[in-house]
Parts: C-alpha cells; sequence; structure tokens
C-alpha cells in the first residue's frame, strides 16, 4: 500500500510519470488530504530545498521536482476542503524595467508555489507601476529581480514610488539577482534579500511558518 513517505521519494526523485497514481494509491489508503499535501507534497519541496541549498542538487532537479509536486496537487485538489488550500501568503514576482531576463525569477515562483505560497508572476520589463498595482490590490509579499547593474537601480525607484503612493507599510520587498547584494538591499530600503529560492523560503517561512 501506498504511504505519504512513496509521495515524498516520489517529488525529490521528480517521478513526474509516476507522482499522480502514487499520489491517488495514498488517497484510495485513506490517508486525509491536508497531511498529504504538507507532509507529501510540500514536505518533499522541503527536502529538495535543503539538498539544493546543500549543493547536493541542481537546477534542472529542481525543477522537475516542483513540476511532479504540482501533478501530485493536480490529483489532490479535489480532495481538499473546498477543492483548494488556503495558501500561506501572496507573493507578486517579476524582473524590473528594463531587464528581460526571467529563469532565477520564474525559477522562484515555482519553488514558493511548490511549498504553499500563492504566486503572481508579473513577467520582465516592468514599469515601476506595475508593482504599484500589485500592492494597491492586496498583495503582502513583493520580489523585485534585475541580473543586469544597468537595471539595478529601478528597484529603488519602486520603493520609491510605494513611499510616494502611501503604500510602502502595506508590503513586505524582496529584492534578488547576480549584482543585487545585502548591501545594496539595506541602501534602497527592502526588507529582505534573498540569494536564491531556497533562501527566499526560508525567510517566508520565518513569517509565516512552514
Amino acid at each position: 500500500m501506498a504511504e505519504i513517505n512513496d509521495i515524498v521519494e516520489a517529488v525529490s526523485q521528480g517521478k513526474l510519470k509516476q507522482i499522480g497514481d502514487i499520489v491517488q494509491a495514498v488517497i484510495d489508503g485513506g490517508a486525509d488530504a491536508d497531511a498529504i499535501l504538507s507532509d507529501g507534497l510540500v514536505g518533499a519541496m522541503d527536502v529538495v530545498a535543503e539538498k539544493w541549498k546543500a549543493g547536493e542538487v541542481f537546477v534542472p532537479e529542481v525543477l522537475r521536482s516542483a513540476k511532479t509536486m504540482q501533478a501530485g496537487m493536480d490529483v489532490l485538489k479535489p480532495h481538499l476542503v473546498g477543492g483548494e488550500h488556503k495558501a500561506k501568503a501572496t507573493f507578486a514576482i517579476g524582473t524590473v524595467k528594463g531587464d528581460l531576463h526571467d529563469i532565477g525569477k520564474n525559477l522562484v515562483a515555482m519553488m514558493l508555489e511548490s511549498v504553499g505560497y500563492e504566486v503572481i508572476n508579473l513577467g520582465i520589463d516592468l514599469d515601476p507601476g506595475v508593482f504599484v498595482e500589485e500592492v494597491k490590490k492586496g498583495v503582502s509579499c513583493l520580489g523585485m529581480s534585475a541580473l543586469l547593474t544597468t537595471t539595478v537601480p529601478q528597484m529603488k525607484i519602486i520603493i520609491d514610488s510605494l513611499e510616494e503612493a502611501g503604500l510602502r507599510d502595506q508590503v513586505k520587498i524582496w529584492v534578488g539577482g547576480a549584482p543585487v547584494t545585502q548591501e545594496f538591499a539595506d541602501e534602497i530600503g527592502a526588507d529582505y534579500y534573498a540569494v536564491d529560492a531556497a533562501h527566499c523560503i526560508d525567510q517566508l517561512n520565518a513569517l509565516y511558518g512552514k
């Protein structure tokens, strides 16, 4: 009989083709849907995140595990109360104006979704106003990404725009990308600097719990 530990193993190993059947077997065995989600699917991605931080797995493996987790989630969703699971928080993320890079941003988005956060992936080359509008809509966490030294200053412009709109205190701000440093984050008034997706997850979990 399949058990929750089988789900953890399948997601950790990126068994994309098998995960649906495994999740269904665990459901059929009478396991609680919330436990399957928290201990199985999300728990597995916590394991993957730890392995990534330790250098034991790399981006392709992380992406495959995240896709496997999402495939398992598709099977589980109808069995959750109301067919959905309440997200820990909503995190909007985008690449700043003038910057077309999105691989790192997309990895962060996928990883955050896989461990229980609702993510709004805003895209690339975004005007400051796009970020401001998301905060107006009630987003509690905002992530800004940049990979070019020429576009990094846009992050301060966005934070200044939020200040001018009287919205700065309503949102926690994350910044990240190759040229970004903790010193720069402090200088522009960001709340958090994340080295990578795993680091961002740790910071969010410290705020909202695992």
